[in-house]
């Protein structure tokens, strides 16, 4: 039986295998893009990067099972490991720094493993139940802690995009609450969380998400001190969006947003 040190250890070598596939493919001038099925862009960084990982969880945890964004999977009943080869996508695509590989670990129907990895951005985001939540910066670590802003009209927040707020009806609450904010801007993706995680920003959200978009985020969230549910309040990374926040804020942003 593995410990969560272990666990931890292995999270580190999967993100450093992800890192080194997509950092090779950043920026590469033939560099493979298709469109899936629901339109959204998927690469050959994508793709191999998810392999290798895959490859490496069969060799180290043959029993866990894995759920992944490109490759599939179930979600895991018991204990499994659920990846995101690179969030932000349409950034790295573009060129744009901002994407970042996501490792979580579930057991027992909770998160209690994430690992988010953007070596684009020279930065590495970890936590582990119990462990606290830390960030690895231009080779200096330190543990991080979100913050303390205890109203609205303090509070930064940080989204993604407007469209799927229109399409879950709450695009009007969403305004509401850009407006009575102190100060938004929409960081996106992985990013927001870790913003939120640091105590740069303190209110984070998305309309539409998918299991392997935030499982890794959860446990980086609540070891920083913060609360992460769905827009029901629901705990955790198991409903199709997002809400994270200080904690201070949340049930004030619950009710904006709450569906």
């Amino acid at each position: 039986m593995t410990s969560l040190d272990d666990d931890l250890a292995l999270a580190h070598a999967l993100a450093d295998c992800a890192d080194a596939i997509t950092l090779a493919r950043f920026g590469a001038a033939d560099l493979h893009v298709e469109a899936k099925a629901d339109l959204t862009p998927v690469t050959d960084a994508d793709r191999a990067c998810e392999d290798a990982l895959r490859d490496m969880l069969a060799r180290e945890r043959p029993d866990d099972a894995v759920l992944g964004e490109e490759r599939g999977g179930s979600i895991p009943s018991e204990r499994g490991w659920i990846i995101d080869p690179i969030d932000g996508t349409k950034n790295y695509v573009r060129g744009v720094p901002t994407w970042a590989s996501l490792i979580g670990l579930v057991d027992g129907g909770q998160v209690i493993l994430g690992c988010v990895s953007a070596p684009a951005l020279g930065r590495r985001w970890w936590a582990a139940r119990g462990r606290g939540a830390h960030v690895c910066a231009l080779g200096a670590t330190r543990r991080i802690h979100v913050s303390g802003v205890g109203r609205i009209e303090d509070a930064s927040l940080s989204y993604s995009s407007l469209t799927g707020w229109r399409d879950l009806g709450l695009l009007d609450n969403f305004l509401a609450l850009n407006m009575d904010a102190w100060r938004a801007r929409a960081f996106g993706d992985f990013y927001s969380y870790m913003l939120l995680a640091e105590g740069c920003v303190d209110i984070a959200c998305e309309p539409e998400l998918a299991l392997h978009d935030m499982a890794a985020l959860v446990p980086i969230v609540e070891e920083a001190g913060g609360r992460f549910t769905s827009l029901a309040g629901e705990d955790g990374p198991w409903g199709t969006n997002a809400l994270a926040t200080n904690g201070r804020l949340h049930s004030q942003v619950l009710s904006y947003l709450g569906a």
